[in-house]
C-alpha cells in the first residue's frame, strides 16, 4: 500500500491541494486519499486524472470516502 492523504474535515482546495504535493513528491505509486464531502471526492478524482494517474476506486469509508489513485 502506498500513502495515505487524510483530508477528513478540511473544504475544497485543501484536499485537492494535500493530494498535488503527494503526487508531486511521489511521482508514481499508489496513494489513497480520504475525503468527505461529495464536493472533495469529485475535485480531487478530477485533479488526479488531469495529472496522469488512474483512479483504482472510490469507496464509501465511514462518513465520508476512500479514493485510491495509482500511476506506474
Amino acid at each position: 500500500m502506498g500513502t495515505i492523504v487524510d483530508a477528513t474535515g478540511l473544504s475544497c482546495p485543501q484536499p485537492v491541494l494535500l493530494t498535488m504535493n503527494e503526487i508531486k513528491k511521489m511521482g508514481k505509486g499508489e496513494i489513497v486519499i480520504l475525503v468527505d464531502t461529495v464536493t472533495s471526492k469529485e475535485n480531487v478524482s478530477r485533479a488526479a486524472i488531469a495529472q496522469g494517474w488512474a483512479l483504482k476506486g472510490v469507496e464509501p469509508e465511514g462518513a465520508g470516502f476512500r479514493i485510491t489513485i495509482t500511476k506506474d
